[in-house]
């Protein structure tokens, strides 16, 4: 009897042991199907699978973004971009502070001043920069900002800076409408601090850095994720099969890669600078201070005839700087007839019977949330998304209307975004039937400030493609594009958001969607035209003006 026990109690154990061995042995397959399959293949533009090794894509493809797997014609298109973000700074060495730029000491001057100026005429300005020591400087390479603006008639527009490499810059203005105008010019960084910039770009695009939940049952780690990982742990490749846009997780220690469940901004990394860098990068000294005027910063601007509407909304080139300009608070393209929308109803009638996508960052989540606030018939449905995080959706009924709003892909620097709504703008696209009652709106920039340009140009191409494949096969799908905008900047906000990094990611986004038959809302002058502060979420107004001319893409001016 007490043998028979012992063998069952024996069996048992037996069976138990080998219960434990097979589900070592299945995790670790679905370790390895995680791991290895997700980073074996991706589909191409044509649809069809591709091995990466066939590709000679890096087992982290960011770290060797120079070696992505480009067509000539991708190939130029980059080199062209690059070059053309090519910053004109000083061949010099490292430059004590008392040596950099001063915005108090440096000056401007009107130079083609005049007893009054006709609307239409241009109007130069020479700036001229000195250092703290206030002796000229030698050369340029300053990041500098300007406009004209009448507060009385709440008008403003932007100006063109031209540097000439000698302490020198020349702006150019375009007078467009009467009245007295005044000029305002501002330091945003100096050269020294633009070579910071440019450092922290190239050998720390990893100082924001993001996380992700992994949880199976009661055990849950969080580990470190971005668009490249260094070092030799074993990661996790969360890499997009359809655009083969990289993402990667330090792989969990108890946890297959698939227990993912949530994203989230991890932080900011510290201690970027050193203490003389630091002193490039001082609220009130040298970041977004202005340049005082030497002599007159105003001129008299009368109508050009008699009859002079002041809205010159006429038909010109799309390459028309500046874009447009302010007045009486009111954004006016110069390219063509934008409408107010300043009823409800009229937003209502315009959208009547529409899909409205909108696919970003959160600077067009605002355009969702002023249109779910203004519109009252338009209805947010909960759909218990996270809050500022979504995916949003909004319905009017009655009308037949549908909004729905959704944050692109990683990366992101939302709290917590589920990891099933983590989504690829270009593969949302790609679901989209599309017709001339579909509305597409993106915008696509802010979270891309830390990265090198590849990066962006990845991502915008991407994009780009799946824009293209939808208005061929859907030709009356409107397509707006919303681009980057200034913000306020401290010396923190600075190294990680600063407005010169974003007029880079700007560049490239007129750039890489000129001649695509999308249509493009130019956030960008919108915010710098304007006299309210720069806000990364500009305030109701602005955001007003933007959706006018938004929805005049979608609903234009009959005559």
């Amino acid at each position: 009897m007490r043998t028979n026990f012992f063998r069952l109690r024996l069996f048992c154990c037996v069976l138990a042991v080998l219960m434990v061995v097979g589900l070592v042995i299945n995790v670790t397959q679905v370790e390895y199907l995680d791991h290895e399959t997700v980073s074996a293949t991706f589909i191409d533009s044509s649809g069809q699978f591709v091995s990466s090794q066939a590709l000679g894509a890096s087992r982290n493809p960011y770290c060797g973004y120079e070696r992505q797997t480009l067509s000539s014609r991708e190939r130029m298109e980059e080199d062209a971009l690059l070059a053309a973000l090519q910053w004109q700074g000083p061949d010099v060495g490292l430059v004590p502070f008392v040596k950099s730029t001063s915005p108090s000491a440096s000056y401007f001057v009107i130079l083609n001043s005049a007893a009054f100026f006709k609307v239409g005429s241009q109007l130069e300005v020479l700036v001229h920069v000195q250092d703290f020591q206030r002796k000229p400087k030698k050369y340029g390479g300053d990041y500098l900002q300007a406009r004209i603006h009448s507060p009385a008639l709440q008008a403003g527009a932007v100006g063109r800076v031209v540097d000439y490499q000698n302490g020198f810059y020349k702006v150019f203005f375009t007078l467009l409408w009467p009245g007295r105008v005044k000029v305002s010019i501002s330091l945003v960084h100096p050269s020294e601090g633009i070579r910071v910039l440019q450092h922290l770009q190239e050998e720390k695009p990893d100082r924001v850095y993001f996380k992700s939940l992994f949880r199976s049952g009661r055990i849950s780690e969080t580990t470190e994720c971005n668009v490249c990982l260094p070092g030799s742990l074993p990661l996790c490749n969360f890499t997009d099969l359809y655009t083969g846009e990289p993402w990667f997780c330090f792989r969990p220690k108890k946890l297959p890669c698939s227990s993912r469940i949530n994203h989230f901004k991890g932080g900011y990394l510290k201690g970027l600078l050193t203490a003389s860098e630091s002193a490039f990068f001082q609220s009130g000294v040298n970041i977004k201070v202005p340049i005082n005027s030497s002599g007159p910063d105003w001129v008299t601007v009368i109508p050009s005839r008699i009859k002079e509407t002041y809205n010159l909304e006429v038909s010109q080139a799309s390459g028309t700087f500046p874009s447009g300009y302010y007045y009486k608070d009111q954004w006016r393209p110069r390219a063509f007839k934008m409408r107010q929308f300043n009823d409800p109803d009229n937003i209502t009638e315009c959208l009547q019977r529409k899909i409205v996508y909108l696919f970003g960052d959160s600077t067009i989540r605002q355009w969702f949330e002023y249109l779910t606030a203004f519109v009252p018939d338009l209805v947010e449905f909960n759909l218990g998304s996270p809050k500022n995080v979504g995916p949003f959706l909004a319905v009017d009924q009655k009308h037949n209307i549908l909004l729905k709003y959704r944050c692109h892909g990683p990366p992101i620097r939302f709290t917590t975004v589920f990891s099933s709504e983590l989504r690829y703008v270009a593969n949302e696209l790609r679901g989209i039937v599309g017709g001339k009652n579909t509305v597409v709106a993106i915008a696509v920039w802010s979270h891309f400030s830390t990265f090198p340009w590849e990066v962006y140009i990845r991502r915008l191409r991407n994009i780009r493609r799946a824009v293209v494949q939808l208005l061929d096969r859907s030709p009356k799908t409107v397509v707006v594009i919303r681009t980057a905008n200034a913000q306020e900047l401290g010396p923190e906000v600075s190294l990680f958001n600063s407005d010169w990094y974003n007029l880079q990611l700007d560049t490239i986004l007129r750039r890489m969607f000129s001649g695509v038959g999308v249509y493009l809302v130019d956030a960008w002058e919108m915010t710098l035209a304007h006299y309210l502060p720069h806000k990364l979420h500009p305030d109701d107004v602005i955001v007003k003006n933007q959706l006018d001319m938004f929805l005049s893409f979608v609903c234009p001016s009959e005559t």
